[in-house]
């Protein structure tokens, strides 16, 4: 019984294992690219064209390059499964443009301060 038991788990990390492969941005089909939770037709789409004008040269360049994919989709993405030439996100792959959200929420709420009326006596 105890083999039995052995062999079903070991079968059962397999498939999981073969359910959590990677998908690398770089390599993958649209069909590959959906498989990974959170990316759809449209997602897939935007990467598929993004990649046509070259390989991504990592998290940075992807975030950079499509459309609905920040820092926090990317990790995401890459928790359930998505490399970019087969690494892993992290915060220090993220493009410097992506890393100044606050910096821009401060200066808007500047400009929207300058635009308010003064307060009359």
């Amino acid at each position: 019984m105890k083999i039995r038991s052995l062999v079903t788990l070991c079968l059962a990390a397999f498939a999981f294992a073969a359910a959590q492969a990677a998908v690398d941005a770089n390599k993958a089909s649209q069909a590959e690219l959906e498989t990974v939770k959170g990316i759809g037709p449209g997602l897939s789409a935007k990467i598929l064209d993004a990649r046509k004008a070259g390989a991504f040269k990592d998290w940075g360049d992807l975030v950079d390059r499509v459309g609905g994919i920040g820092p926090g989709n990317a990790a995401r993405f890459s928790q359930n499964g998505l490399t970019v030439n087969a690494a892993a996100y992290t915060a220090a792959a993220a493009p410097a443009t992506a890393q100044q959200p606050q910096a821009k929420a401060a200066k808007a709420g500047s400009k929207a301060a300058d635009a308010a009326p003064a307060a009359r006596p």
